[in-house]
């Protein structure tokens, strides 16, 4: 199937990252709860029919980025978040400490897997 290119934004009223083609259809979301200075990805959704078309990689990863201009750390609680920081890990270091051990990635700065 051909990648589709959407656009994507944060909607801070829904609590989530929303991912739309160019006419603003809505085609995917990634949801979040937002803490003091942590955000929790709660569940990513996409539209059946735009499935294995990039739209969940482009949403993570956009949403990531937001994460990181933001100071934010990430707590993944959503498997296609969980996912996307094992195949990536340049992101690594935008997981909470505290919860690194969830996503089973090493420690951000040290790099240990057994912390």
């Amino acid at each position: 199937m051909d990648q589709v290119t959407v656009d994507i934004a944060d909607a801070p009223a829904g609590h989530r990252f929303e991912a739309r083609l160019p006419g603003g259809t809505l085609v995917g979301h990634a949801a979040y709860d937002l803490g003091d200075a942590v955000i929790v990805f709660t569940h990513t959704e996409v539209d059946r029919a735009y499935e294995g078309r990039g739209v969940a990689d482009q949403l993570v990863r956009t949403a990531l980025d937001n994460v990181r201009e933001r100071g934010l750390r990430v707590v993944a609680a959503c498997t296609a978040v969980r996912m996307f920081l094992r195949h990536h890990p340049e992101y690594a270091d935008l997981v909470d400490p505290p919860h690194a051990h969830l996503e089973h990635l090493p420690h951000p700065r040290t790099g240990d897997e057994a912390w």
